[in-house]
């Protein structure tokens, strides 16, 4: 009986991996929620989430009006997605013995989306952490900074949001990012504005915030009233 037993597991388990029914590994948890927020498997399954909820690699996830989300991730970087927002998880990977192999990769198909890196990007490859929007691709280099993916229009992501140009904007709290596409590259240091119009358009420095309305926030990500707008006083370092 047991021979019989342990063959008849084993053909189930086979039989999840070609399904695709393998549980995979969460990679972050939902660590604070205001509003509503569902993830998208790859298998086009669509679940709410809430506080505690596991990410995993593949979901898309998605927040509705007015509702603001905080994931951490095994690394200890974190990040807010803001209304209107839509951010897929491409790749994530991360070992404490093995920095060689991180790999981070967020898609940021709209929206805005705040940033705090961690381990990854600050050990081994400099380049493992990127973020991709439709006209950029943004590297970071242990850092904080807001991104808002407006290639198709912005409203209701800030309260200011709606009015800006189509394109994708960044603001560097701390540390140094940079946008990369085809036609060049740009780096964008602590309190400076980077904007992209399309993948056909080189990044370009702005000479000062566009609009981007990054105070509308109900929590920060440790940003203390940085230049670039991203808290006011020692309050907006506070988890409220």
């Amino acid at each position: 009986m047991k021979t019989i037993n342990l063959t008849v597991l084993a053909f189930a388990a086979l039989g999840m991996l070609a399904t695709g029914e393998a549980v995979a590994a969460p990679v972050g948890e939902v660590a604070y929620i205001a509003g509503t927020l569902s993830a998208q498997k790859p298998d086009g399954t669509v679940k709410i989430l809430s506080r505690k909820s596991e990410i995993e690699v593949g979901d898309t996830l998605s927040t509705e009006k007015d509702s603001y989300v905080q994931i951490n991730f095994a690394d200890k970087s974190q990040a807010t997605l803001r209304p209107n927002s839509r951010l897929k998880i491409e790749a994530y990977q991360f070992n404490e013995k093995e920095p060689e192999k991180d790999n981070l990769l967020f898609g940021l198909l709209k929206g805005g989306l705040r940033t705090l890196t961690g381990l990854i990007g600050k050990r081994g490859n400099q380049d493992a952490y990127r973020l991709q929007t439709k006209a950029t691709t943004i590297g970071i280099r242990g850092s904080s900074g807001d991104t808002l993916e407006c290639s198709e229009g912005c409203a209701g992501v800030t309260s200011t949001s709606d009015k800006l140009p189509p394109g994708v904007y960044h603001a560097t709290h701390t540390g140094v990012y940079i946008m990369i596409n085809e036609q060049g590259s740009q780096l964008i240091g602590k309190g400076q504005f980077g904007f992209v119009k399309d993948a056909q358009t080189a990044p370009v420095l702005l000479t000062t915030d566009p609009g981007m309305g990054l105070n509308d926030m109900p929590f920060s990500l440790g940003v203390c009233g940085s230049a670039a707008g991203g808290g006011a006083g020692k309050n907006a370092c506070i988890m409220r």
